[in-house]
């Protein structure tokens, strides 16, 4: 069994700390990117042991001469653990659409030191990306920031690219069918986020921040999206409150 990565922060999140007049969408900027690495391990529960899951299935499904995709991989944590623990042979490719996240994954990723052959490409998933054999492609909390409308059309274009008995790795926020457990859940939620430091107004401002910009499917909407558009199999590997992870596969042709 690997063992539960670390990842060294840099700079601590502070962008929500301050009342702010009017509150903007969302970006995933400079200023985000700088931080990035600090928000996600006190914004998403059990992120660390979701980086270990990931690159435990992903070890499993890649296979030597193709492709692993990370769509979305923001600062290159995901993509620097991989290229730790999977067999030589296999190529990296890290898609996102933000530019300063990019450069901050370029700037880990060489300090690391690549092992592996690796590509960091811009790309707007709300249009067309280009995929090709894949053994695997992670969507680790993106999908959810892709407009709903052009989700299915994604999903087909990705598992077009995905060779037989390829998978895709996703985890996204997730609405449950009930509105009180609803509610329960982004209450504990809200109260993990309290317990790692972030302030009552901090939550309350990225909240709203967040609001028209990630927009969480439930459960089984997420199911069918993957099997209604291109994978055969589909089961639930990790759960948290409103916190899902699926894994989704193409059979052998």
């Amino acid at each position: 069994m690997m063992r539960t990565p670390t990842i060294d922060i840099k700079e601590s999140d502070k962008i929500f700390s301050t009342p702010k007049r009017l509150i903007g969408d969302f970006s995933f900027d400079e200023k985000t990117a700088s931080v990035f690495d600090d928000m996600l391990v006190r914004s998403v529960p059990f992120y660390l042991e979701m980086q270990r899951m990931l690159a435990e299935l992903t070890n499993d499904f890649a296979v030597k001469g193709t492709n692993v995709y990370d769509m979305g991989c923001s600062t290159g944590t995901t993509l620097i653990l991989l290229d730790q623990i999977l067999a030589k042979g296999v190529r990296l490719v890290g898609y996102d659409y933000s530019g300063d996240m990019l450069v901050k994954a370029r700037e880990k990723m060489d300090k690391h030191g690549m092992q592996h052959e690796f590509n960091l490409l811009q790309a707007d998933f709300n249009k067309d990306v280009h995929i090709e054999n894949a053994s695997v492609i992670i969507m680790n909390l993106t999908l959810q920031f892709v407009r709903p409308l052009q989700r299915e059309s994604l999903i087909k274009q990705i598992a077009k690219g995905v060779n037989a008995n390829g998978c895709i790795i996703l985890i996204e926020k997730v609405l449950s069918q009930d509105s009180l457990l609803n509610r329960y859940f982004i209450k504990y939620y809200y109260d993990f986020k309290e317990a790692n430091g972030y302030s009552k107004l901090e939550i309350s401002q990225k909240r709203e921040a967040l609001e028209n910009v990630l927009i969480p499917y439930r459960i089984q909407e997420n199911t069918e999206l993957l099997l209604n558009n291109g994978f055969d199999h589909c089961e639930i590997f990790f759960k948290w409150y409103n916190f899902c992870g699926y894994i989704a596969r193409k059979g052998a042709k």
